[in-house]
C-alpha cells in the first residue's frame, strides 16, 4: 500500500496500518503528538485502519484541526462518564465548538453545578483506562435496532440522508452514534474541565424536548488549560453586561421589549461623544448628513429587493389607510430616493450621504446578547454615489476614514475580508454581468492599493461584494467593525441616473459604507476593551471634584465646576457628607479618569490635587496646568 506525504515523499506500508503506525515509522516523538490523519480528504482516527493508497497528512497537536478532534473526543468521554453515573441517560448531539465541546443529555434528574466535579472525576477514570475509540460502520437497519429504545438517537439516524455511511463509536461499554474523528484512545484526553450547565432544545427545535447541556473544554497541556481558564475569568470581569450595569451605561428591560436597549445618562454621554466624533470626521471628509424616517413603505423595500432577500429579518408589516409600512431594517432605499429627488450631473459626483440611523431587525430571542445583538440598533451609515472612474479613490478614502476611527478607538484591524457570492443563487441577485463587474472592480482596488485581505465566498450582500473590517478584541473575539460594499444593483432597481459629459443619462455606482459598527455593539466592545475605564475623551464623567469640607471649600469647588463645564468637560461634584477616603474609593469604583481633591491649600493657592484612575499617587498643580493636561489627554484621545 503506497502512501504519499505532503513533502512529496512516498512510502510503502503493509495493508491495515493506522495513522499511529505511520507516525511511529517516522519517529517516536511524532507518535506522541499525532492525533489523527487525513487520507486524501477523509479524516482518520488515530487507530483507524488504512486499506488503500492515497495522500496522507498527519494531524499533530499543533495542527488547527487537532483542537477540534480532541474536544470532539472529550465530548464522548463526557457522555461515557455520564452513562456510567446515570445509566438511564440518553444523548442528543455532542460536537466540538470553538473553545471546547458540549453534550446534550436527557436525564430524569436535574444536574447541578456541583455534579460537574463528580462527572469530571469519572471522565478521568475512563481516560486512565485507555479505552480504544473504535469506529464501526453499520447499516441504517442495524443502527435503528441498536438504538431502538433511544428516541434521540433514532431521530438522528432517521435524519441521515440515504446513501450516507452510518458510523458508531465504541469505547469500553459505551456505544455512540458519531461521524468521527477521534483521538483513538481515551488516554490521549488528559487536561479538561467541565464549565457550565444550560438548557437546550433537542436539535434546536423549540417544539421539541428540552435537554440538559454540559459545556466543557479540553487542551493538550495543563498550561494551555490553565491559560484558558484564566481567560474565562478575565472575560467575566470584562463582561459588558456586568460592567454596563455596574457603571450605569445601559439597561435591558423585558417590559420595554427584548433586545431593545435603553441608554442611561452615563451611556448616552459616551454615545454622544461618539456621534459628535463621527459627524465631524465625516464632515471633514465631504459627507452630507441627512435624516430619514424610521418607517418605510413595503413598496420601497420591494423595489430595493430587501423584501425578497431580507424579509425574515424584518419586523411584520403594519397596515394603515390602505398603505403597508415596515420598520426600517436599513437606510439604503431611503438614500436612493434622496439621490433620485433631483437631476444630477457628473460634476455633482461623488455625492456622499451619511446618517446616524436607527434600524430595526428581528433577531430570535435566543440570539439576543446584551448590546452585542439587539433588535434596535443605531449605526453610522453612508452611501456614496460615484462615477465608475471614481470607485477606486472613494473606496480608498472610505478605507482610510475607517482605519483612522478604529485606531482612535484604541482598536486594531486584524484583517479584511473580501466577501463574494457563491453558488447559492437564491441568496444573491441573478445578474451575472453585474456581479462579475462588481467583484472584479473591488478586488482590483484592494490589489492596486496593496491592502491585504482574505477572500470569503458566499458572504457578500445580496446586491454586491463587500470588504469587512475584522477587529480582534483584547479577549480574542473577532468582530466585524466596519464595511465597504460595492453595489451596481440598487441604482438599476431605483432607475438612478446622472447626466454625463456627453449629455447622456447613465447609472451611478453606489458604495455602501458602515463606519464604526452600531453604537450598541461598539459600546459592548469598548466596555470589554477598557474594562469600563474609558479613555478621558470618552469617559461619561471626566473629572470629579472632591471637596474636603462642604462648608469651607464648596465656593471654590463650584467655581472650578462652572469653569470646567463651560470649557465643555463632563464634571461632577461629590457633595455627600462622607469622609474623603470613601469618596476617593467610590470615584475609583466608578472609574472616573480624574479625581480632584479640594482642601485649604488648594483654595489658598488656586490649585488642585489630582489623582488619576488606577493610581494611588496624587500631584498638586495649578488650575491652569491641570486644564492643559486635561485638554491634551482629550485631544490625543489618550488612553
Amino acid at each position: 500500500m503506497l502512501l504519499r506525504f505532503p513533502d512529496g515523499a512516498e512510502k510503502t506500508f503493509t495493508e491495515g496500518i493506522t495513522p499511529l503506525d505511520v507516525a511511529k515509522s517516522i519517529s517516536s516523538s511524532l507518535a506522541k503528538k499525532v492525533v489523527g490523519a487525513y487520507l486524501d480528504d477523509d479524516l482518520y482516527d488515530l487507530n483507524r485502519t488504512i486499506h488503500r493508497d492515497g495522500a496522507i497528512r498527519l494531524v499533530t497537536e499543533s495542527d488547527e484541526k487537532a483542537f477540534e478532534i480532541l474536544n470532539h473526543s472529550s465530548a464522548h468521554l463526557l457522555a461515557q462518564a455520564v452513562k456510567t453515573l446515570y445509566p438511564n441517560a440518553q444523548f442528543g448531539v455532542g460536537p466540538a465548538i470553538e473553545e471546547g465541546f458540549y453534550y446534550d443529555i436527557a436525564l430524569e434528574t436535574s444536574l447541578r453545578e456541583e455534579d460537574l466535579a463528580h462527572i469530571e472525576k469519572q471522565m478521568a477514570r475512563h481516560a486512565k483506562e485507555n479505552h480504544p475509540m473504535v469506529r464501526k460502520e453499520v447499516s441504517r437497519k442495524e443502527a435503528l435496532e441498536i438504538f431502538k429504545d433511544d428516541f434521540y438517537k433514532t431521530t438522528l439516524i432517521e435524519a441521515i440522508p440515504d446513501g450516507d455511511a452510518i458510523t458508531l463509536y465504541q469505547q469500553g461499554d459505551f456505544l455512540d452514534l458519531c461521524r468521527g474523528g477521534h483521538v483513538g484512545f481515551t488516554s490521549k484526553i488528559k487536561h479538561f474541565k467541565l464549565l457550565s450547565l444550560a438548557g437546550a432544545y433537542f436539535r434546536g427545535d423549540s417544539d421539541g424536548p428540552m435537554m440538559q447541556r454540559i459545556y466543557g473544554t479540553s487542551w493538550f497541556s495543563k498550561e494551555a488549560l490553565d491559560a484558558h481558564l484564566a481567560l474565562l475569568e478575565e472575560r467575566k470581569e470584562r463582561d459588558h453586561r456586568k460592567l454596563g450595569k455596574q457603571l450605569k451605561i445601559f439597561m435591558l428591560n423585558s417590559e420595554v421589549g427584548q433586545g431593545l436597549a435603553t441608554w442611561l445618562p452615563n451611556g448616552y454621554a459616551v454615545r454622544k461623544v461618539l456621534e459628535d466624533y463621527v459627524y465631524e470626521e465625516e464632515r471633514k471628509a465631504g459627507y452630507l448628513h441627512v435624516s430619514t424616517p424610521v418607517l418605510g413603505s413595503k413598496h420601497l423595500y420591494e423595489t430595493s429587493g430587501h423584501w425578497d432577500h431580507y424579509q425574515a429579518n424584518m419586523f411584520p408589516p403594519m397596515e394603515r389607510d390602505g398603505e403597508t409600512f415596515v420598520l426600517r431594517p436599513m437606510s439604503c432605499p431611503h438614500h436612493m430616493k434622496i439621490f433620485q429627488s433631483e437631476l444630477r450631473s457628473y460634476r455633482d459626483l461623488p455625492l456622499r450621504y451619511a446618517e446616524i440611523v436607527t434600524q430595526h431587525r428581528y433577531e430570535a430571542s435566543g440570539a439576543l446578547t446584551g448590546l452585542e445583538r439587539v433588535r434596535a440598533m443605531t449605526l453610522t451609515d453612508a452611501h456614496i454615489f460615484v462615477r465608475p472612474d471614481q470607485i477606486k479613490a472613494e473606496v480608498i478614502s472610505a478605507y482610510e476614514l475607517i482605519d483612522k476611527a478604529i485606531a482612535d478607538l484604541g482598536l486594531e484591524i486584524a484583517y479584511l475580508e473580501f466577501a463574494t457570492r457563491d453558488d447559492s443563487k437564491e441568496k444573491f441577485h441573478a445578474d451575472e454581468t453585474l456581479w462579475n463587474e462588481a467583484e472584479a472592480v473591488l478586488e482590483d482596488v484592494l490589489v492596486e492599493a496593496k491592502i491585504p485581505y482574505k477572500k470569503v465566498p458566499g458572504e457578500a450582500a445580496f446586491y454586491g461584494p463587500k470588504i469587512d473590517f475584522q477587529v480582534k478584541t483584547v479577549l480574542g473575539h473577532m468582530i466585524t467593525m466596519s464595511t465597504i460594499q460595492l453595489d451596481f444593483l440598487l441604482p438599476e432597481r431605483f432607475d438612478l441616473t446622472y447626466i454625463n459629459a456627453d449629455g447622456e443619462k447613465v447609472r451611478p455606482v453606489v458604495i455602501h459604507r458602515g463606519y464604526i459598527s452600531t453604537f450598541e455593539r461598539l459600546m459592548s466592545i469598548l466596555l470589554e476593551q477598557t474594562k469600563g475605564a474609558f479613555p478621558v475623551w470618552l469617559a461619561p464623567t471626566q473629572v470629579i471634584l472632591l471637596p474636603v469640607s462642604l462648608d469651607a471649600h464648596m465656593d471654590y469647588t463650584k467655581t472650578l465646576y462652572k469653569s470646567l463645564m463651560e470649557a465643555g468637560y463632563r464634571v461632577k461634584i461629590d457633595e455627600r457628607e462622607e469622609k474623603l477616603g470613601y469618596k476617593i474609593r467610590d470615584a475609583q469604583t466608578q472609574k472616573i479618569p480624574y479625581q480632584l481633591v479640594i482642601g485649604d491649600q488648594e483654595v489658598a493657592d488656586h490649585s488642585v490635587t489630582a489623582r488619576q484612575y488606577g493610581s494611588s499617587e496624587q500631584h498638586t498643580v495649578s488650575v491652569e496646568e491641570f486644564y492643559d493636561q486635561l485638554a491634551q489627554a482629550v485631544a490625543k484621545k489618550s488612553r
